[in-house]
């Protein structure tokens, strides 16, 4: 039988709940992202520290959410923390070309090959949705085509089969919702029938290498390389999304260790080590497309940036960032290693109730039903048990100082340590 640890929880809470209801009252839902609320309310954060969140009851959780899984190194590593200051000191927004800049595209365009020119932006979403802009230029076609369950943000070019069921719409508002075509993850054969279909004006087609929000999954390799083969003999655009994957299991993306050679990739999150950060990278031929010196409008690609786009205090916390994964190899090694001992010990201990998904540092515990054996694809785990993984994050969160953003993959850092592996684990087999 599954408790409700509700009742826990509003005792532990009741500074958050106050301060929430106030929330409530300004914002939508009162939250700033939707995926950020959970029954019955969130805590209030008030600090973070290394592995750890401090609400505003004072209850200290081991983080395995980390800032959207963007903060590999942890919250306020003591580098980034010097280095931001010196930089608030000359300033944080100069709205111009600075040097921060500079120094930061160097270490992603000899770290990333396809980088040969870069733009900046403030969020993932813009990347992927100037990435789509951009391959309907080069191409001249108008059809994107994405993953079921593949998350590339919120622009209307590609808020498409999400959430399942798929074939819904995802949101009112959306226009134009033929030009995007939607493909089965990681099933070459029927993915390949449904790009045919649509071939003569398919510009693109994007992916994400390991679905972040469509469940941890990580793609198989002859899959990718199958799409990307069509993508050439099409004249379509083969973009990799690696906002998730981008600087998460090495130093640089994981395209290359699989053999592939995206046109554009995008990433986000770690490169701007916890900062407001987007970025798009790709073949000098195709973005240049974007640059608009002496080109008429017909002739170009309008791909913006934004008022803080490659601001320097973000480019600073992602120099930061890179340099101390660049120049400590040990730091993948050991959140690989700890990722790998955790997806062990959990499916070890569930005993054939669930499959643990994931990659690296990357790991998601699906609640098998009567009928999976795999967890290959988004509509695999829309078939698990959903209710239960959210009952088993909110118990860790009320009763053993242990926070997953309910429902969502965990990401361990470089504060976490297999220690704090074994507590969880240990959580796991009281629950």
């Amino acid at each position: 039988m599954l408790l409700d640890h509700t009742k826990q929880y509003k005792k532990n809470t009741r500074n958050s709940a106050k301060m929430f209801a106030k929330s409530a009252k300004l914002h939508i839902n009162g939250v700033s992202h939707n995926i950020r609320f959970y029954e019955p309310y969130p805590f209030i954060v008030k600090k973070s520290s290394g592995k750890n969140l401090v609400d505003v009851d004072n209850n200290k959780y081991t983080d395995y959410w980390m800032g959207h899984w963007s903060l590999i190194l942890g919250h306020v590593p003591k580098k980034i923390k010097t280095a931001l200051s010196k930089q608030i000191e000359k300033g944080w927004m100069y709205g111009t070309v600075n040097e921060q800049t500079i120094k930061l595209s160097e270490l992603i365009s000899k770290a990333v090959p396809v980088a040969e020119k870069i733009r900046y932006v403030t969020s993932g979403t813009e990347a992927t949705m100037y990435s789509v802009r951009l391959a309907r230029s080069v191409t001249g076609k108008k059809i994107i085509a994405k993953i079921d369950g593949g998350w590339h943000g919120y622009t209307s070019d590609l808020l498409k089969s999400v959430n399942w069921p798929f074939s819904e719409s995802e949101s009112l508002g959306i226009i134009n919702e033929e030009q995007i075509v939607s493909i089965p993850y990681n099933d070459l054969e029927k993915s390949l029938l449904i790009l045919q279909k649509h071939s003569k004006d398919l510009a693109g087609v994007i992916i994400e290498p390991v679905l972040g929000g469509g469940g941890c999954i990580p793609a198989e390799s002859d899959y990718l390389k199958g799409i990307q083969e069509f993508c050439r003999k099409n004249n379509s655009l083969f973009i990799l999304d690696e906002i998730v994957t981008g600087f998460r299991f090495r130093y640089g993306c994981i395209y290359p260790t699989m053999k592939l050679e995206p046109d554009i990739v995008t990433l986000g999150k770690i490169v701007g080590g916890g900062m407001t950060i987007g970025v798009m990278c790709g073949k000098k031929e195709i973005m240049e497309f974007a640059d608009t010196t002496g080109k008429k409008k017909s002739e170009r690609s309008y791909v913006g940036g934004g008022t803080f786009s490659a601001n320097p205090v973000s480019m600073i916390s992602g120099f930061e960032t890179l340099s101390s994964l660049k120049n400590d190899k040990s730091i993948y090694s050991k959140i690989n290693n700890l990722g790998e001992y955790a997806r062990k010990e959990l499916t070890k201990i569930f005993d054939g109730k669930v499959i643990v998904s994931g990659k690296g540092s990357l790991f998601m515990t699906h609640f098998v039903k009567e009928g999976i054996t795999s967890i290959r694809d988004s509509a695999d785990v829309a078939r698990c048990d959903t209710s239960k993984l959210h009952k088993y994050h909110f118990k860790m969160i009320s009763q053993d100082g242990i926070f997953f953003l309910p429902g969502k993959l965990g990401a361990i850092s470089n504060a976490h340590s297999k220690a704090d592996i074994k507590q969880m684990i240990e959580a796991t087999e009281n629950f």
